[in-house]
């Protein structure tokens, strides 16, 4: 499907954005097996979300409800059944590396596979772990999905993760929700903590030092009522779309603003950006707020260590504000970008040269210098939503209107975004 996108004049008014997707996986994996029924409101649209309640369906547990509401009856630890079927994570990267920890400690053998997208995706650093744990996990070529895993009684391990990966995290922690003992995962450097926030309202006892955390493994988990935050992730777009045309002034009502998350934030405001956060609240463990931004010069950055990994999933749209600043843009250390839905340096790279933007492609980042202007062009989302969704973005203030070439493939995370994009769009 192809998208016109015309340049705006501004980006401005207030929005409301879907539920967090990666707090949404969480929630419903826990709620599966915990005991009694979990409410979950606000919960995310994108179609990662609901491969994720389709296999939770797939494994026995009743899942009630539609549109952004779900009731999901738990049966805690030791009430999932055997899967008719294979598990279809679809495109979801998320899906079949947190939930292979779940399935690791099944007393049944499971078949999760995924799209043509997720099959090309890596499995190795999941599978080392879950292995040592007791698990035997076969996958194609020894690494690629599908992936069939061979639930058993998993022992407690201590590992250090090789990489920082909040999923990688997860998936162990899971594991260790169904052994006897702590189980403890130490990180290079800290990542989203959804899992540990999650897995304490739901009752398991789980303490965190440094970058170590440790969980007590059999624990009883309890259905909650909960309520999902506006992703972040999301909201990055309209950020930095704002950011982007002049003249424009934005407001994104209950943002999650987990402070694991706000890198995003904390770099925008070093470059110069104007964010303001009035007030926060917090809602099951998570920080909320609404995020007020408007356009201003902003200076350029550097994006290496440990901040990469922070905001690994927000580069490509990064990529695009990068070129209008007046420093630019390098980003280090990203080589994890060539192993997401795409390999998102080149697809990044690809289209701004197509943008008419001067980048260089780097082994394990770019380079994209500063002042650039966008010529209007015909984008390629390569099926990866957020490259679709970060060149709309760039094409807000090209100089003509733009084509944005399988638009369709926004909607993995963020069905709505077109619609979004419109309502806050004041056209020429």
């Amino acid at each position: 499907m192809q998208r016109r996108i015309s340049p705006v004049s501004s980006i401005s008014g207030a929005i409301a954005l879907p539920g967090d997707k990666s707090i949404s996986h969480r929630y419903a994996m826990i709620a599966a097996i915990a005991e009694g029924d979990t409410r979950i409101q606000n919960y995310s649209t994108g179609a990662d979300c609901h491969s994720t309640l389709g296999c939770v369906r797939a494994l026995g547990i009743q899942v009630e409800g539609e549109g952004t509401e779900f009731v999901i009856h738990g049966k805690g630890l030791d009430g999932l059944h055997a899967p008719a079927g294979d598990l279809d994570a679809g495109n979801s990267g998320s899906t079949i590396r947190m939930l292979s920890g779940i399935l690791a400690g099944q007393p049944f053998r499971s078949r999760i596979f995924g799209d043509e997208s997720l099959s090309r995706r890596p499995m190795q650093r999941i599978m080392r772990p879950l292995a040592e744990m007791g698990a035997r996990i076969q996958a194609r070529e020894d690494k690629y999905p599908p992936l069939e895993i061979d639930g058993a009684r998993l022992r407690p391990i201590d590992y250090a993760l090789p990489v920082p990966s909040a999923q990688v995290k997860t998936c162990v922690l899971f594991g260790g929700l169904f052994a006897e003992g702590a189980t403890s995962v130490t990180e290079p450097v800290r990542s989203r903590d959804h899992t540990e926030i999650a897995l304490r309202e739901f009752g398991a006892a789980l303490t965190v030092e440094r970058q170590k955390i440790t969980l007590t493994g059999r624990p009883r988990l309890t259905g909650r009522e909960l309520m999902v935050p506006s992703d972040l992730s999301s909201a990055a777009f309209f950020i930095v779309a704002a950011l982007l045309v002049p003249g424009s002034r934005l407001a994104i009502h209950g943002v999650g603003l987990n402070p694991t998350r706000s890198a995003l934030l904390d770099f925008l405001a070093g470059m110069g950006a104007k964010i303001r956060i009035p007030e926060l609240e917090s809602r099951n463990g998570e920080l909320i707020g609404e995020i007020q931004v408007e356009h201003a010069p902003l200076r350029g950055g550097i994006i290496e260590g440990g901040l990469t990994a922070a905001l690994i999933d927000e580069i490509p749209v990064l990529a695009v504000l990068g070129a209008a600043t007046e420093e630019g843009l390098t980003v280090k250390d990203a080589g994890e970008l060539r192993v997401k839905e795409t390999d998102r340096i080149h697809t990044v790279i690809d289209n701004l040269r197509r943008l008419g933007v001067e980048a260089q492609e780097l082994p394990d980042g770019m380079v994209i210098p500063g002042r650039q202007k966008f010529r209007a062009a015909t984008f390629d989302s390569f099926g990866d939503h957020r490259v679709a969704m970060a060149f709309a973005v760039a094409a807000l203030r090209a100089d003509g209107d733009s084509i944005i070439d399988g638009a369709e493939a926004a909607s993995v995370s963020f069905p709505e975004f077109w619609d979004t994009l419109s309502r806050c769009a004041q056209f020429r």
